[in-house]
Formats: structure tokens, sequence, C-alpha cells
């Protein structure tokens, strides 16, 4: 086997930087968050979306309670400038919304840009122009005074253009373009020039965004540069520190969750972590995080299947199912101690009332974000017998008894392996009346009375109840009357007397299915045979009594026929 040629690539160099603290800290409020969906998110797409997609994407943005939304590149493109247009002429952008426009640090593209905003209420131009090394040496060719005054000359003309509008409530960005890639100082020098330029104040804050164009290093390397520029930048409460991280090294969450706590004030994303090659900060997955902490995101995924429909209509990108908290799969277990252990921490929380939640597996509760309980556990040869209790009580109401779940889990483990398939909810119901409840053979019940004395029998032990009964066996009726100190008893003793089976009841359980004054009665029984035999029956009736004596027959029935368990 070949190995890998690692030794072409370069470690990236560590920060120098001495007491650092953000790894002492904690993010305790939600950053300022900027949806870059209809730009980064939006030309990534290999069909970027029509106007009314944006349209619908953006009424989405705003309903989740981003008030911040970069809404395109106006100059690039005529789809992104008539998008604008429609936002600021059909009045579609809420008061307290500011949509962000992204412009290089071009002459007529910025030009382009202020005709593209004309109107708006409020807006930040996001300047950019690449600085990274590389960059520097391949693409433009330049040095680094030459890159620094294309940032000069463009936040310039930005500003020129903002006087001329009168529009006080348009802002300022600017990002050193692949900030991993450009020297800590040069870095911090351009933003200096451009700051300069632009004439910051408590009043006229400028934001600086340092975007992780191409993640380049760990996430706490990342941090560090961070750290240091807060540290070195002047003016510090007169800057809005952002940062716009991508997921090469698929860390961009962590990425941007450490360098908030470095003191990064803002932070860029889109939903599910749409983006360029292997996308952006994941929006969802940063702000529910911060939920499952106790921190208000200040956004709202209440209803995270339909932002995923929406988001999967409007981009045509599908979400992976292990995607963290949003993919179809990850409130599920398919494992028979996982199922175990949920069932376990579901039941703990219901008998608890209103306490935190605290269950194994589910960092958070699932219908916090819309999804149902109904999913958590699901059926294939992995599973267990607690899984499978879990979705007859779930979805079902049928509280199978623990001494009966192994007897049951093997029913269910034999077909799912033999099928070789998952098993869904209504398939596994369906087995269990095939099982017990609907086993007719080789006995059915065609007739049963119970007769109660007046009295209250004085001792448990004593005969209080008669029973009468017709059963068919192959076509030939078994008539009987017996009495026992109850149904069960009774019924238990007539079955024994006139068949000949030498057995008894060995455990009981029973419980209503459902809450209404209609509502059925569900019996399960183990019987034993004189031989050391178990076997397990159940029985459904609205009558609590028929249906112990049902299970019962049910039991006897899974004897006589030698199903096998």
């Amino acid at each position: 086997m070949a190995s890998m040629n690692c030794g072409k690539y370069a470690a990236y160099p560590a920060v120098d930087i001495s007491g650092r603290t953000w790894p002492d800290k904690r993010i305790t409020k939600a950053p300022h968050w900027c949806s870059i969906d209809l730009r980064d998110g939006n030309q990534a797409l290999p069909v970027p979306m029509s106007v009314e997609e944006k349209v619908e994407m953006f009424r989405l943005l705003v309903d989740i309670g981003f008030k911040e939304i970069e809404v395109g590149f106006p100059s690039a493109a005529a789809v992104e400038f008539q998008f604008v247009r429609r936002l600021i002429e059909e009045d579609l952008i809420p008061d307290d919304v500011t949509i962000q426009v992204l412009t290089q640090a071009r002459e007529h593209l910025i030009r382009k840009t202020f005709n593209a905003l004309e109107g708006v209420n409020s807006a930040i131009v996001h300047l950019y122009n690449s600085t990274s090394t590389v960059q520097r040496d391949v693409v433009f060719r330049m040095g680094r005074e030459e890159i620094k005054n294309i940032a000069v000359r463009g936040t310039r003309l930005v500003r020129e253009l903002k006087d001329a509008s009168g529009n006080k409530k348009i802002r300022f960005q600017y990002s050193p373009e692949s900030f991993t890639g450009t020297e800590l100082d040069y870095a911090l020098e351009v933003s200096h020039a451009v700051m300069d330029e632009w004439g910051v104040s408590e009043d006229n804050k400028v934001i600086i965004n340092l975007p992780s164009t191409v993640e380049m290093s760990t996430p706490n390397i990342f941090a560090d540069r961070i750290e240091w520029f807060c540290r070195n930048i002047r003016n510090r409460n007169e800057v809005i520190l952002s940062v716009h991280t991508h997921n090469d090294r698929g860390t961009g969450v962590a990425t941007a969750e450490l360098a908030v706590m470095a003191g990064a004030d803002r932070v860029e994303g889109a939903l599910f972590g749409n983006g360029e090659r292997s996308g952006n900060l994941d929006i969802v997955t940063m702000a529910l995080n911060l939920c499952s902490q106790g921190v208000d995101p200040e956004l709202d995924f209440s209803d995270l299947p339909h932002i995923r429909e929406v988001y999967c209509k409007s981009t045509r990108m599908s979400i992976h199912p292990r995607q963290p908290y949003s993919g179809e799969l990850v409130y599920t277990a398919f494992s028979g101690s996982h199922q175990d252990a949920i069932s376990k921490g579901m039941k703990a929380i219901k008998v608890a009332g209103n306490t935190c939640w605290n269950v194994p597996y589910l960092p958070i509760d699932p219908r916090d974000v819309g999804c149902s309980y109904k999913a958590i556990v699901r059926i294939n040869s992995q599973s267990g017998k607690g899984g499978v209790a879990y979705i007859m009580e779930n979805d079902f109401g049928y509280e199978i008894p623990k001494w009966m779940q192994p007897s049951f889990g093997t029913v269910i483990q034999s077909q799912v392996d033999q099928n070789g398939r998952e098993f869904l909810p209504k398939e596994i119901h369906e087995l269990f009346h095939d099982e017990y409840i609907r086993l007719h053979e080789p006995y059915s019940m065609k007739k049963c009375t119970i007769n109660w004395e007046d009295r209250e029998p004085e001792r448990d032990d004593e005969v209080s109840t008669t029973i009468h009964c017709v059963l068919d066996r192959h076509g030939r009726e078994i008539s009987f009357s017996a009495k026992g100190n109850g149904p069960v008893d009774a019924f238990v003793r007539g079955v024994r007397q006139h068949t000949g089976l030498d057995f008894s009841v060995d455990e009981y359980a029973e419980h209503a299915i459902g809450h209404s004054a209609d509502s059925r009665a569900i019996a399960y029984i183990r019987i034993r045979e004189a031989g050391g035999r178990d076997s397990i029956g159940a029985g459904i009736d609205s009558n609590i009594s028929l249906a112990s004596i049902k299970a019962v027959l049910s039991a006897v029935n899974r004897i006589e026929s030698q199903v096998k368990r």
C-alpha cells in the first residue's frame, strides 16, 4: 500500500502570544449573527437560486430571527442586482433587519453596488480584497503596500458614495480575505489603514471581518490569532470584530466558537454549513450548541423540519442524515444498549416532571426543534428488546412488562434478521398482534360469562367467581364451568380440568390503552407448565377480566402450537 506524500505540506505557524485568556472563557451570550446563505451559500450552488427562491430564503432567514443578512454580490450578476432591487422596491426588508452586500475593492463594482442600494433603509457595504502571501505573490504579483492601497482606495470610495447618498444608516465592513494565509502584523496594518480612511467612532463603528477563507489550522491557533488581534487593534471599542469560518478541516464550528471565546463579537455563517468547498460555519449547529448549554442563541430553530424543507427546496441541496441536530437520524438509536438507555432516561424525565434535560445519547430534547419522539428509536438487526418495548409504549400505549420483553424482542429480531431491513413501528405493532392477540389456534373463545358472588370474600384464596366458557378446538366444542378466587383463577382451573394441560400463572400485568372512558384494556400473562416450560400471552378487551382470560388462552395456544422462543 502506497504511503501518502505528506512531506509536501508545511505545518501552520503558531502564534507568539503569552498569557492567552480564551481557554478559560465560556460563551454566556449569543454573538451577533450574520447569515451569508444568499451570498456565499448561493454562489456555491451548482444551480444558483432564482430571484423567487432567494426571496423565499430571505423570508425564512427573517423568520428565524437574523438581523443582518448578506443578500448577495449585486455588481457580479444581473440576478443578484435584481434581487437587491426587489427587496428594496417591494419593501420586503423589516425595519429591524439590515441587508449586507459584498463588493471587491474595484471602482466600477463599488459604484454598481451603491446603485443597487438606492432607497435602502439600512445596509452594510462589505468591501474585501485578498491580503494573503500566496495571493500577493502568485495571483496579483503585488507587494504589501500595493495591496494595502487597494483596500484604502476602495474604502475611500465607499465613504464618498455613502456621503453622497445622504444615508447615515449605511455601515461599512472590511475583510482582509484569506486572513488565515495573511501575516498577523500585515492583516492588522491593512485593517488600521482602512479604519483611518473610514474614520471610526463610537457612533460610526466599523466591522472588521477576519475570514478563514481556507481553514488551515487547528481551532486553537485561530483563537490565538483572534485574541492577538483583539489585543493589538486600535480603538477596540469602536470596532465590531467578526469572523467568517470555513470548514476545510471539518472544524468550522469549533473555530468560530473558540474565536468568540477569544473576543470576536460577530459570526458569519450559513444554514447547515452551505458554502464553497467544504462549506462555511453551520449556524444551526453553533446556535443549538449554545442552546444545549442553556444559552439563548437568539435565533429560532423550533421548527427545524420546516427550515430543512425550505432550504432543500431553495438550494437543491440535501442535508446529511448525520448532520448535527439537523440530520434525519441524529435523534435516532438503532443500537440495543442505546435504546434501553434512552427509554429509561425518557421515563425518568417523565416521572421527575419539570426538570433539567438529562437523557442518555440525546444532547437536546428533539421536541425543542420541532422533531417528534416517534423516530428516536428505530428497529433493525442491531436493536434490542428495550427499543422494541419503547416503540410499543411510545407509539401505541402498550407497556410491555420486563418479563415479556425478551420474548417479544426475540420475535422481532428473528423477523428483522430474516428480512434484512429496518422494521417500522406499524409492522412491530402488527407482529405483536399476530404473535399474541390474533392467535386463535388450536383454541378459540366462542363464549364466556363470569358470575361473582354478592358478598366480599373473606380470604384471597376463597372461591368467589364462577366462569362459564365454550372453547373451540379444531371444530370441536369444549364447554365447561369452573370456580376460582377470580376470573383468571377460575378460567385456569377450567382449562386444566377439561384439556389435560397442567400449568400455573407465573406473571401477570395489565393496564388501560388510552385514557378515555371507552379505552380498552390489555393483559399480559406468563404461564408455566408442570414440565418447566414457559409461555407468554396477551389479550385485549374493553373488559379487563376478559382481556386477562384472552391472555391466558393466548399463552396456552403458544404452548400448544409449539412456538419456540
